[in-house]
């Protein structure tokens, strides 16, 4: 049965042209071809993706956190109650007034006291600053050096100019070892995000961020199985290009250097939105939905592939609103924060039950201090 599915799954149909095979890709006269079993080292470096990743957040992420003047947030730890984290854990961690009132009989505590406990147990599990601006530092680094390597990789190709050049000849094209390492480290590091996606800070993406890393997964594998491998550098290439000015607007935003945070932010959303919702849609993927009808007739791969860079594009687009979004606030003069961020709550009930007398907030000057609790949040 096993070697029946396969069988099915190696089909030539599904992966080349009509009139072509697998053996049209096997290496000879010193042409190199890819090969599925190339891929298999990707999990293995996937985990040394992992290795190294702790080894930079703890010797040069945190360092520099240090240097920049990271700092964390006091947070009030919420009193230990039986009642309320039962509660907690296994019903809701936004419970409704009438939950709140019905808690309040259970646990014999004020209404407030309940509100107040489930606002520091929520902020108990949200992420701290530290580990924020470790993540960012660490995928900062990584895009930063896969966009210039890619640029290396792709500048002096003829398709790079010429998109047309992407099919010249294909399926026979030879891969050439820049592509190679290329590829298996684009695809190991995205293996390492899929796997550690549990552990890293949730943002209210989540599913998006699940269903992006899979398709660029399966992307990057079908291109590599079907010798898209042309296109395929051209795809990863643009998209690395805007996301390490993301990473670094976050990390000067965690560090509070809000002004260089901010004009970092608008030629992010300038960059992403050229890249991903100008040249991807009305040049790569006219490249990869026209061009190759002009030399052979439709197949299978040729819809998938066509397929899931549609799913890529409609994340863009999602994506590209919530960006716009912050473009707006930030143009306006309102604050700037992620829209896919969990926003940290404060115990504004708290200082006014322990600090009656300066529920108005400290003074300066005869005029209150702004509230620190509402910067910006990733």
């Amino acid at each position: 049965m096993f070697q029946t599915l396969y069988s099915y799954f190696w089909w030539e149909r599904l992966w080349l042209p009509a009139n072509l095979t697998w053996a049209d890709l096997e290496d000879r006269d010193g042409r190199v071809y890819a090969k599925a079993s190339d891929l298999y080292i990707t999990l293995p470096l996937a985990f040394l993706f992992l290795v190294v990743r702790h080894l930079f957040e703890t010797y040069v992420a945190t360092p520099l956190a240090g240097l920049l003047n990271v700092k964390e947030k006091i947070r009030l730890k919420a009193t230990p109650n039986a009642v309320l984290e039962k509660f907690y854990a296994a019903t809701t961690k936004h419970p409704k007034q009438a939950d709140v009132e019905m808690l309040s009989k259970r646990s014999g505590c004020t209404v407030r006291q309940v509100e107040r406990w489930f606002r520091r147990r929520r902020n108990q599990d949200r992420p701290s600053l530290l580990k924020k601006f470790r993540e960012a530092s660490w995928r900062f680094t990584f895009y930063l050096i896969a966009f210039i390597a890619g640029m290396a990789v792709i500048v002096d190709k003829p398709w790079f100019y010429d998109l047309r050049e992407v099919w010249k000849g294909y399926p026979i094209q030879s891969m050439l070892p820049s592509q190679y390492w290329y590829y298996i480290i684009e695809l190991s590091f995205y293996w390492s995000l899929l796997f550690s996606i549990a552990s890293d800070v949730k943002r209210k993406d989540f599913k998006e961020q699940i269903i992006h890393h899979v398709a660029t997964i399966i992307l990057i594998s079908f291109s590599w199985f079907a010798n898209y491998i042309r296109a395929g550098t051209l795809i990863m290439a643009l998209h690395d290009s805007a996301d390490y000015l993301l990473e670094s607007a976050k990390m000067f935003n965690y560090a509070g250097w809000r002004n260089t945070c901010n004009n970092i932010f608008i030629v992010f959303a300038a960059v992403f939105i050229i890249t991903r919702l100008v040249i991807l849609p009305f040049w790569i993927m006219h490249c990869t939905v026209v061009y190759p009808l002009e030399l052979y007739p439709a197949f299978f791969g040729y819809y998938f592939f066509n397929f899931m860079m549609v799913v890529l594009q409609s994340l863009h687009v999602f994506w590209a609103y919530l960006i716009i979004r912050m473009a707006q606030k930030f143009i306006t003069g309102k604050v700037v924060e992620d829209e896919r961020s969990d926003r940290e709550e404060t115990d504004d009930t708290e200082e006014e039950e322990e600090a009656p007398s300066a529920k108005n907030g400290p003074l300066s000057n005869g005029h209150p201090i702004l509230n620190n609790n509402h910067r910006k949040t990733d």
